[in-house]
């Protein structure tokens, strides 16, 4: 899912930090908020909607609609898509299971 080679833009190389989601290791870089370091593994389901328990997965990306709101090292309701990465953080979703896509 990450962009590595592109026509006109320059990636340079970032440090891997390595977390946990629902008790799997996963890597991501120094730079990626937690949102975009599930969508780099093919995860895509964040949590339900209320009334229909219909998946959710990025929405705003800016922090406004709690779509993405996980628990993050024992922290309810962080909002993962503007909520930096850091190195072994555990992140948990809040549902039974996650869909992962690939």
């Amino acid at each position: 899912m990450r962009i590595e080679k592109h026509p006109i833009l320059s990636f340079e190389k970032k440090n891997k930090l390595h977390f946990t989601f629902n008790g799997r290791d996963l890597v991501g870089y120094e730079g990626d908020t937690i949102a975009a370091a599930l969508h780099d593994n093919d995860i895509m389901h964040y949590s339900n909607s209320l009334i229909k328990k219909r998946p959710r997965g990025f929405y705003c990306a800016i922090g406004n609609c709690g779509s993405c709101n996980m628990t993050v090292d024992g922290v309810l309701n962080v909002k993962t898509c503007i909520t930096p990465l850091k190195d072994r953080m555990v992140v948990e979703s809040e549902l039974d299971e996650v869909t992962i896509h690939g």
